[in-house]
């Protein structure tokens, strides 16, 4: 049974731990910061800079159709990846992880801050996938054992939509199972829910998939 890839934009969408923050701070307030030079969404356009449509899983100066200053060519050229970790340090240090780099940008210094506008541009990245093993994504998890887990989620998650953190009912088992997992292999990363998954067992993320796929 092959493993089964899912996008990162079902990934972001099913249980980002956004910070409890104002609601300027959350990414799509925090993304304003960049909003005069680059563009998101389906009409993005390269203005000053190139848009952040598919960020994540795109080398450094591999956007066809704008011209990057040299300095952005040769970090391309040396193997530069935009990932959760390489843009998390570009975002701190532009200049010091791109040395010469035409960003007019200071840097972003708070770490949640960071953690939260990477999450959001994670979400515009719909090149991306992460597989799950498909052992993993077998596993039978017993609901009543999800429930009795479920408290250290349902702190921060709303089990209804509505504003702020998404509500964690009614995912499918395999879209929660995947995000958790995402987070547990770091191949996407949140200061909170990094450290959620990390403590939690295989057996234990199916548990609270299978109780949450069908909780009211």
């Amino acid at each position: 049974m092959p493993n089964k890839a899912i996008p990162l934009t079902v990934l972001a969408g099913s249980l980002l731990a956004e910070p409890v923050l104002a609601q300027e701070s959350d990414g799509e307030g925090l993304y304003q910061q960049c909003i005069a030079c680059h563009q998101l969404g389906p009409d993005a356009d390269n203005l000053v800079g190139p848009h952040l449509n598919d960020l994540i899983g795109r080398q450094a100066a591999g956007l066809d159709g704008y011209l990057y200053s040299p300095a952005m060519d040769a970090a391309g050229a040396d193997g530069l990846v935009w990932t959760t970790e390489t843009l998390d340090a570009f975002l701190t240090d532009p200049s010091g992880t791109v040395p010469r780099t035409s960003m007019g940008y200071g840097g972003m210094a708070d770490p949640q801050e960071r953690a939260t506008l990477i999450a959001f541009l994670t979400s515009q990245s719909a090149n991306v996938g992460f597989a799950v093993d498909a052992e993993i994504l077998a596993l039978k998890g017993d609901p009543a054992y999800g429930e009795y887990l479920s408290g250290d989620c349902t702190a921060c998650h709303a089990r209804d939509a509505g504003e702020g953190i998404p509500a964690i009912t009614g995912r499918s088992r395999d879209a929660f199972v995947t995000v958790m997992q995402a987070y547990k292999q770091g191949a996407i990363t949140h200061p909170v829910m990094t450290m959620m998954a990390s403590r939690l067992s295989n057996e234990e993320i199916a548990a609270l998939a299978a109780y949450f796929e069908n909780a009211e």
